[in-house]
């Protein structure tokens, strides 16, 4: 199985398609691993080199006690993509995936050069996004993410996908509970990523289930009106997790955005 020894840790990834195609990198979420795109891997590594990998401390890649925990995702990501020998991509990262994305465009400019958001705001609020979360989080006050992370049509109609979504997400290793809280200052923090991603300036897409419960696609449209030039597609029938539960519309949707936004400009290896 392909482990690449970075930082410490063995981080799990799979890359699929031509390489010499375009590449496009796939950052799962907080209930995930590798192993939730396999609806739409099929599909992207038709016309991308497509990429997934496990976080650290999910799936099959490892983490060190007292190591910098998520703080460390951007750069396990750039010590991938230069074992890969990957320079310039697209990237769709899904909820927890932001916490990569933004970071990695901030630490290393210029590298992505385009985004989709599925089911994140990767920091990108203001006060209307923040008034529309608060409220939003009264809703669901007492029910846990796992609770909320699919449509409750997705439930009701499909037990068997219901299951096998849960399962993967039981196949992750345990962790501390504090993995993913905020660092010390950032929970009380109110800045936003906005500025950021508005100075690169690379194309957008936010894509979002109408039935999202954990992110919902008010406070998604909100941030998405906020950045001028990006693009935004709510989901019907799907929770939190479109790409799982709308495979099909999910794929169509990256697609086309990227056929149309992403000139993938300049060198996509990079030159030994």
């Amino acid at each position: 199985m392909p482990y690449l020894h970075c930082n410490e840790i063995d981080l799990y990834y799979e890359a699929h398609g031509d390489p010499s195609a375009p590449p496009l990198i796939l950052a799962h979420g907080a209930g995930g691993n590798h192993l939730v795109w396999w609806r739409n891997v099929p599909v992207l590594s038709e016309r991308y080199y497509t990429i997934t990998f496990d976080h650290r401390a999910f799936g099959l890649s490892g983490d060190v006690p007292g190591g910098p925990g998520r703080r460390a995702f951007p750069h396990d990501l750039h010590a991938l993509l230069d074992h890969l020998q990957i320079d310039k991509f697209a990237m769709i990262a899904h909820s927890m995936g932001g916490r990569t994305a933004t970071p990695f465009a901030l630490i290393f400019p210029g590298r992505i050069e385009a985004l989709i958001l599925s089911g994140t705001l990767a920091g990108a609020v203001n006060d209307e996004v923040r008034e529309i979360q608060a409220k939003h989080y009264k809703t669901v006050a007492g029910q846990t993410l796992r609770q909320r992370a699919l449509a409750p049509s997705t439930e009701r109609d499909d037990p068997q996908l219901t299951w096998l979504y849960r399962r993967m997400n039981g196949w992750n290793p345990r962790r501390p509970s504090t993995f993913l809280a905020p660092t010390p200052g950032l929970a009380t923090w109110r800045g936003s990523s906005m500025p950021l991603l508005r100075q690169f300036g690379m194309p957008m897409l936010y894509i979002v289930g109408e039935h999202d419960r954990i992110v919902p696609w008010q406070a998604m449209e909100a941030s998405h009106r906020a950045m001028d030039g990006s693009e935004f597609v709510a989901v019907p029938d799907a929770g939190h997790s479109v790409y799982f539960e709308q495979p099909d519309r999910f794929n169509e949707a990256v697609i086309d955005f990227l056929d149309r936004r992403w000139s993938h400009q300049g060198p996509s290896i990079i030159e030994p």
